[in-house]
């Protein structure tokens, strides 16, 4: 298997998807935008979250056969926050988000009240009855331009495309976390990959991302596949 060859072969077609989402947003450099239509913010989520799990499935295959060890934990500098980083700095994030089995789905439609009608004048059960009643939340209203927030997606598109530059360094990453995930024993889930199919999936393709997502995909499950050789 040419592991390299996939690796560069597959990683270019990336780097093309994402200078499309950067012409899409109109982005130069580590620059960000911070607010655009819906649509706008739709479309390029459709490119971004396949090629998310794409690099990360071209990480775990250029992680293959990488020997780390632990050094010993370092604190955090001082004056250093998570919070406020500069976005041309963000991290990529090298697992699956897992999926959220316990969210019920939304119903639509306007929601039933119970109709009740109390004969006679009894300020007993009308206090009873108005205690139960949930109090109002307010819910800010929409901001008038008719524009979404892109602060979150500029983010994320900076730290692929740095990752994409830095496929080495982010499989060294990837390989320190495995083996720090390795040490935690009641940790479930230690695989990069989450089970079933990948973040970004569509079962209809129709972008030349899709098709490069499958092929990683397969990739990624080949390369950890234990070595019987």
């Amino acid at each position: 298997m040419d592991w390299a060859g996939a690796i560069e072969r597959n990683s270019a077609a990336l780097k093309g998807v994402v200078e499309t989402v950067f012409v899409m947003l109109g982005l130069v450099g580590a620059a960000s935008v911070q607010r655009i239509p819906p649509a706008l913010h739709r479309a390029a989520l459709r490119l971004l979250r396949p090629a998310e799990s794409a690099v990360r499935r071209l990480i775990v295959v250029a992680a293959r056969g990488l020997v780390v060890k632990l050094g010993p934990p370092r604190p955090m500098p001082v004056g250093v926050t998570a919070k406020g980083a500069n976005p041309s700095r963000a991290s990529f994030q090298l697992f699956d988000p897992r999926k959220n089995f316990n969210r019920r789905r939304r119903r639509k439609g306007k929601r039933l009240t119970p109709r009740v009608h109390f004969f006679g004048c009894d300020p007993t059960v009308a206090a009873i009855w108005q205690a139960q009643r949930p109090s109002p939340v307010d819910v800010p209203a929409p901001p008038p331009d008719g524009l979404v927030n892109a602060a979150r997606l500029s983010r994320r598109l900076l730290a692929l495309k740095s990752a994409l530059e830095n496929l080495p360094r982010q499989a060294l990453r990837l390989a320190r976390l495995r083996l720090k995930r390795e040490n935690i024993q009641h940790l479930k889930f230690k695989s990069p990959m989450r089970p079933g199919y990948p973040p970004g999936h569509y079962r209809k393709k129709i972008h030349d991302v899709d098709e490069i997502l499958t092929e990683c995909q397969w990739l990624a499950h080949e390369a950890l596949k234990p070595d019987t050789s």
